[in-house]
């Protein structure tokens, strides 16, 4: 299995970065910092490109949103350098869980597995 996992990263971007992703990031990077899932953020020289090297699988709704913003250069410093203010109020990260088992599922949907047992439904009947 080792090979096979070897020849799938060399050639697809989803199962991690590919091989010419690491070379370049080995000769050109200058890593920035990681984010909460373990995601290692990228620039070059010149701070022209910035990019992130997946921990796991390649899913954009992983990376943090302090994260998300230097990437597409909201921000210029990164956060390992100046960390965004958090409030109170603000719920950690959580990536997206569409299509997985965790996916939101709303009273009476098919997908839930135990039914809610609706009392505010009257069913009608002609008098």
């Amino acid at each position: 299995m080792g090979i096979l996992n070897t020849l799938l990263r060399a050639v697809t971007w989803w199962n991690g970065s590919t091989l010419n992703t690491q070379i370049y990031t080995a000769r050109k990077g200058k890593k920035v910092g990681e984010d909460s899932q373990g995601n290692t953020f990228y620039r070059n020289a010149d701070d022209s490109q910035r990019w992130v090297m997946f921990n796991g699988e390649a899913e954009a709704s992983r990376i943090d949103p302090e994260w998300h913003g230097w990437l597409h250069r909201t921000w210029d410093e990164p956060p390992s350098e100046r960390p965004l203010k958090r409030k109170a109020w603000e719920k950690p990260h959580q990536e997206n869980l569409t299509g997985t088992p965790l996916a939101y599922a709303p009273a009476g949907s098919l997908r839930r597995t135990k039914p809610v047992e609706r009392r505010d439904y009257e069913a009608w009947s002609p008098e």
